[in-house]
């Protein structure tokens, strides 16, 4: 049974781009370095056929990965959320207590996560941690590196 993944707007039409550009020209490309590696010679030897194997093998998991995602797509219409709580396609502000500094997070499905543009996972720690609670919350996440303690301070949309 194919897990639902939550994507935005922007997040589907990325992984639907690379899924054609994957099927369209990167296929093609390994399929000609293979050709090429296997006029090589001795299959048994030929580095460059088992590198070549080995990146079709690559690209065509990418493939099955992408597919399986996009098979049972929830489409997080942005503008239509509602800011009284944190959910998926939302940016949410919190103070953490224990350190006194502020962090923004904007709430993305696992397969739009981006650390540098600070976009988590529902299923993360932090991410599910977050997930339904409002301004004002305290709330207490068990993660990797030992318990956090937020306060939302804002939700809004990206």
């Amino acid at each position: 049974m194919p897990k639902t993944s939550y994507l935005t707007a922007e997040g589907l039409k990325k992984l639907q781009d690379e899924l054609e550009y994957l099927k369209t020209v990167d296929r093609k490309e390994k399929a000609e370095q293979l050709k090429e590696a296997r006029g090589h010679g001795d299959l048994s030897e030929n580095s460059e056929y088992d590198e070549a194997k080995n990146a079709q093998a690559i690209t065509e998991a990418r493939i099955r990965e992408l597919e399986e995602v996009l098979k049972d797509v929830v489409l997080v219409d942005e503008d239509s959320v509602t800011t009284n709580a944190v959910q998926v396609g939302l940016t949410v502000r919190v103070r953490d207590l224990d350190y006194d500094e502020e962090e923004v997070f904007h709430i993305v499905g696992t397969s739009e996560i981006d650390l540098k543009a600070s976009k988590i996972s529902d299923e993360s720690p932090i991410g599910k941690g977050l997930l339904g609670h409002r301004v004002g919350d305290v709330v207490s996440i068990e993660t990797p590196g030992g318990e956090v303690k937020f306060k939302v301070l804002e939700i809004t949309r990206s």
